[in-house]
This record gives C-alpha cells, sequence and structure tokens, in this order.
C-alpha cells in the first residue's frame, strides 16, 4: 500500500475540530511513518491554508460545512484527470470519514474506501434544525449503509459496532480499531497525591457544544456546592457553546467555583488533569470518549452516561470510572467519589493501568492492517490490531484469520 487519501469535513486545527479528526489524523501520522504518501482533503476555515504539511501529511483544504463534500468530490474526479489540488494523487485506499453524512467517495473515488464511523448521531441530529435533522438522520441511517453495503467499514468501539449493525451494516463488514493516546509530556508530572488541588476538584475535557451536556457538571457542581467546601470546576476546551455555558454557570450562582480554560496546548492539558480529583463526561453520545483515557494517565476516574454508548467500552464501571443514568445520578456519583480518598485512587490506579494500553501506535497498525485487506478485495471484523497476528499483512493476507473474501 503506496498511497491512502483520508476524507474528513475538519482537520483538528478547525475552530470546531475534536476527537474524532484528531483520531484520523493520527492514523494518517502512523501510516506516513510506514513509508505511505498520506493526503487528508478537508474543509477550509479562516486563517487556514489551502495547502498544508502536517505531521507527513499532506493536507488540501476547500469549501465549508456542507460544500466540503461536493468540492472533496469533484477535487478527486479532477485529480483523476491530472489537475486540481488532489492532481497525481493516485490512492491505493480510501477513508470516508461519516461525521453523520458521509462523503459517498465510493462513486468517484476509483479504489477501494472504507467508511469511518465513530458513532451514530440519532441524538445529535435535532441540533441542525428540523428539516436538516430529518434529512441528516435519513442518509446517516438509510442511504448510506444501502450505498455501503458493499464496503468495509471503521469504527473506535465495540457499542459503536452494535449501533451500525442496528442500521443494517454486515457484521462482517466491521472493523474495530480503538483510539490511541500520546504520552503525557515530559515536562507535566503525571498525576498523583503530590499533584492534586488542595481543594475538591472537578474537570470536564471536551469541544463546548450542546450535545456534551456540560450543563449537568454545571448542575452538579450547584448541588454539591454547600456540602463540599471548595468545591471547584475546570472545564478545558472551546467552542461555539461556550458563552452559554457561562450564563448557565451565572445563572445557577457557581461562576467564581468554574473556571473555563479554552483552548490549551497539551502540556497544560495534562497540569489541569493531574490536579483533577474527578473528570466528568456528561456527554449525550461518544464514540469512545478519548479523554477518559487522557484523564485515566494521571489516575483520575471518571463518571459519565452509559447511553452515551461510546463509554461503556472506555470506562469498565466500577472499575476505571462510574457509568450512570441519570443528572441525579451523575451528582450522586461525584459527591461519592469526592467524598472516598481511597475508591478514588482505587478507580483511578486501575484507569491508569488500562490507559497503557493503548497507543496512536497501535490504531495505526490496526487501521493499517484493515486498509491492506480492502487493496486485496477482503473486507475484514472485530477488534485490531489482532494479539499475537503479524502486522506486516501485506505477506500474511492470504491466511489473515478476520478476512473474508467476497
Amino acid at each position: 500500500m503506496r498511497e491512502v487519501l483520508l476524507l474528513c469535513w475538519r482537520d483538528s486545527g478547525h475552530p470546531q475540530g475534536g476527537g474524532s479528526e484528531r483520531y484520523l489524523e493520527q492514523v494518517g501520522a502512523q501510516l506516513a511513518a510506514r513509508g505511505v504518501r498520506v493526503v487528508l482533503r478537508t474543509a477550509s476555515y479562516p486563517g487556514a491554508p489551502k495547502r498544508d504539511r502536517i505531521d507527513g501529511i499532506t493536507v488540501s483544504r476547500g469549501g465549508g460545512r456542507l460544500t466540503v463534500y461536493p468540492r472533496a468530490l469533484a477535487a478527486i474526479l479532477a485529480g483523476r484527470l491530472g489537475f486540481g489540488p488532489l492532481a497525481g494523487i493516485r490512492p491505493d485506499a480510501v477513508i470516508d470519514t461519516q461525521n453523520g453524512i458521509p462523503f459517498f467517495a465510493r462513486f468517484v473515488a476509483g479504489a477501494p474506501v472504507t467508511v469511518l464511523v465513530h458513532h451514530c448521531h440519532r441524538e445529535q441530529w435535532p441540533v441542525a434544525g428540523r428539516v436538516m435533522a430529518r434529512l441528516g438522520w435519513w442518509i446517516e441511517s438509510t442511504l448510506s449503509p444501502r450505498v455501503h453495503r458493499r464496503n468495509q467499514y471503521l469504527t473506535v468501539s465495540l457499542p459503536s459496532a452494535d449501533e451500525l449493525r442496528a442500521l443494517g451494516v454486515d457484521r462482517d463488514r466491521i472493523a474495530v480499531v480503538r483510539n490511541g493516546i500520546n504520552a503525557i509530556p515530559a515536562d507535566v508530572t503525571p498525576g498523583g497525591d503530590g499533584t492534586r488541588t488542595p481543594h475538591p476538584s472537578l474537570c470536564v475535557l471536551s469541544r463546548l457544544v450542546p450535545h456534551k451536556q456540560i450543563e449537568d457538571a454545571l448542575a452538579a457542581v450547584a448541588a454539591l456546592r454547600d456540602t463540599v467546601p471548595g468545591l471547584h470546576l475546570d472545564v478545558i476546551g472551546g467552542g461555539w457553546w461556550e458563552q452559554n455555558l457561562r450564563d448557565a454557570a451565572a445563572d445557577l450562582g457557581i461562576a467564581d467555583a468554574v473556571t473555563f480554560h479554552g483552548h490549551v496546548d497539551e502540556t497544560r492539558k495534562h497540569e489541569l488533569l493531574s490536579h483533577a480529583w474527578v473528570h466528568v463526561m456528561p456527554s449525550r453520545k461518544e464514540g469512545w470518549g478519548l479523554a477518559v483515557v487522557e484523564a485515566a494517565q494521571h489516575g483520575v476516574p471518571t463518571v459519565g452516561y452509559r447511553s452515551s454508548k461510546g463509554l461503556t467500552d472506555s470506562i469498565i464501571d466500577g472499575v476505571t470510572g462510574l457509568l450512570v443514568d441519570s443528572p441525579a445520578e451523575l451528582t450522586a456519583a461525584i459527591a461519592e467519589l469526592l467524598a472516598d480518598a481511597d475508591r478514588r485512587r482505587q478507580l483511578g490506579g486501575k484507569a491508569r493501568i488500562r490507559a497503557g494500553e493503548f497507543s496512536w501506535e497501535a490504531t495505526g497498525e490496526g487501521v493499517h492492517d484493515v486498509l491492506v485487506a480492502t487493496t486485496f478485495g477482503q473486507v475484514v471484523s472485530g477488534l485490531f490490531p489482532r494479539a499475537g497476528e503479524p502486522s506486516t499483512v501485506n505477506e500474511q493476507l492470504p491466511q489473515y484469520a478476520a478476512g473474508r473474501h467476497k
């Protein structure tokens, strides 16, 4: 496999970029490190160059929130004819990222297409308005599974694989490659008793958008503030919903108990995580929940919603964190952990051990194996990378246990 084209509606530098964009770029960087030429086609945004080079990936930008899709398809077609921003690109494999809506690259790519789905968006579509919500969910739940019925699917957690099967995707076509994780920066002391704040502290690491439901964390602080003296919440991350959250904190009378840090660099992010007692992730929906594992690197357990689906994979309930079913239970679980230092250390210690199982190198290896399979006309299923399986699947693929020739 010599060349791969990645398609995504945003990159991680986009003001609304998040974990799904980071996943794809880390995969691209790992493929590039293996000697694969990697090109990412994504949307433009103010201040971003049309062409860029990041971590060995060539980035081509064009279009906005919706026009990114037709412009990417046009660029692919033009590139096959020898002109335009993707001229000279001859991919052996394509990843079409479906953030609710896919690019439908299979119609123009001229190469095997793998559909990357972090999670289904049923619960998130209402934010787009009634008409767009109905259209978007129909595309995601009905049209896309039909169009891609013969394509390889890639997702990031077992619950997301279950969601795809519920939409009619053949289970034999769904490969699962979980998120990796960056090492803690060398200049940051990993979390422990010596790094925690002297006062009870919570943190939320998230994009600030409605479906992350950070209001539930604010409500928990308001409910516990009188019984947990000095309680403070650090909100790490930015997004277009930030002012609404600031207003909510003010309305709850807890503006002085919440710090909105906005976008921060990796060092500052890890410093803040190392200070926290408990990480809260009240998101309505997650494909995996990368922030869970980043907090776990510092021995910080996470409390989140079982209904978010992806957190049931990234959190082992009662072992590395706690899963709950309602805002009231969220508040109660936070109160329990704040009051019980031994329980926090127990959950945090096991979360730290589990965090050590994940790396972007392993993620890159898993996706590489899936993509190579597609170039052989095969589809694969299950968890990748395979434990004990050779990663040099170019030679091993005909006997590869996960492959099913279609």
